[in-house]
C-alpha cells in the first residue's frame, strides 16, 4: 500500500474528506481507534489487542502504515521516550477521541443490528434467486 507523495497530495485536494473518513473506517483505522479509546498502548500491546478480534491478525508494517496516517490526520499522538530499551507509547489525541467514540458508535449499532443485516440479505439472496430462475426459464423457453 505504498502510495507516494504526488498521489497523497493529488487525494487530498480532489476529495480531503473522504480520504479522512477512509483512513478513520479502515479495516485497522476502525479497531486501532476503538482500542486506543480504552488506554494508550505499546505497539505490541496494541498488535495484540488489535489481533483478539479474530481473523489473521494486523502485520507489523500494516499497524505501522495505520499508526503513522493517524498520526498524520491528528487523531493519535505517538510519544517516543529515549530510553533503553527504546519506549512508544500511542495514544488518542482529543480529536481522535471524538473520531473514536463516533467509530464505536457506529460498530455498536453493527453489533446490535446484525440480526436484522442477516434477514435483509437472506431475504435479497432470495429474490434475487427467483428473479435469475425466472429469466433462466424464460430464455429456455424462447
Amino acid at each position: 500500500m505504498a502510495v507516494s507523495q504526488k498521489q497523497l497530495v493529488d487525494a487530498e485536494a480532489l476529495c480531503p474528506y473522504r480520504l479522512v473518513l477512509e483512513h478513520v473506517t479502515s479495516r485497522w483505522g476502525v479497531l486501532v481507534l476503538i482500542e486506543l479509546l480504552e488506554r494508550p498502548y505499546r505497539f505490541s500491546e496494541l498488535r495484540r489487542a488489535i489481533s483478539r478480534f479474530g481473523g489473521r491478525g494486523v502485520s507489523e508494517k500494516m499497524l505501522t502504515q495505520t499508526l503513522q496516517t493517524l498520526e498524520r490526520d491528528g487523531l493519535v499522538h505517538r510519544d517516543a521516550r529515549p530510553v533503553i530499551p527504546p519506549r512508544v507509547d500511542y495514544s488518542l489525541t482529543g480529536l481522535g477521541r471524538e473520531a473514536a467514540e463516533q467509530v464505536r458508535a457506529l460498530a455498536r449499532w453493527t453489533h446490535d443490528r446484525m440480526g436484522e443485516v442477516e434477514q435483509a440479505r437472506q431475504a435479497y439472496d432470495e429474490r434475487r434467486r427467483a428473479h435469475d430462475e425466472a429469466r433462466e426459464n424464460r430464455s429456455r423457453a424462447s
